[in-house]
């Protein structure tokens, strides 16, 4: 199972990047390619700019490499309650090539924060907003306190708890892929 996994931000230390690839190792025999959204650095998207460039080939990357991939894994950082402005913009160019961005795709969503509110906002938008988008979402998990529970230097989740859900994310997403 090819798994296309990113955090939702372009920082180059997202911790939303560090769950995301975690929780696609969890998932068995996974071939896992982990995206840096800072390699699709692309103007502020309007429709006037469409009509005068087009669809950039930033855009057509990404929506590619979701087409590539058998599952997603997206770790969505929040900022102010929300998506993070490069995953937004980068997000709205994809869905001019298709509305359907994830390609009806098994997905996992996840999100994390420093604090114990785990971006839960921004998670509970996504998932709101994931029928129309073409996901096939098997798991959503939200992830507080990110520095308590996640050891940089193994690059694990050490908390129970969140183990317990990211593992059984990770299995639904595994599961649906076998049946």
């Amino acid at each position: 199972m090819k798994i296309l996994a990113f955090g939702a931000s372009n920082r180059k230390t997202s911790i939303n990047k560090a769950l995301a690839r975690f929780t696609a190792q969890l998932v068995p025999d996974a071939e896992i390619e982990v995206l840096d959204l800072s390699d699709y650095d692309l103007p502020i998207f309007s429709e006037d700019l469409e009509r005068e460039i087009g669809k950039p080939q930033p855009a057509k990357a990404f929506f590619n490499k979701i087409g590539a991939a058998d599952a997603v894994i997206v770790s969505f950082a929040e900022h102010n309650g929300s998506y993070s402005a490069a995953y937004k913009n980068l997000f709205d160019w994809a869905s001019r090539i298709d509305q359907k961005v994830f390609q009806d795709k098994p997905a996992v969503f996840l999100s994390t924060s420093p604090g114990p509110g785990g971006a839960g906002s921004v998670l509970a938008s996504a998932k709101g907003s994931a029928r129309f988008f073409g996901v096939d979402l098997r798991a959503a998990v939200s992830v507080a306190n990110f520095h308590d529970v996640f050891d940089a230097e193994s690059g694990r989740i050490t908390e129970p708890n969140a183990l317990a859900d990211l593992t059984a994310a990770a299995e639904a997403l595994a599961l649906r892929e076998a049946a």
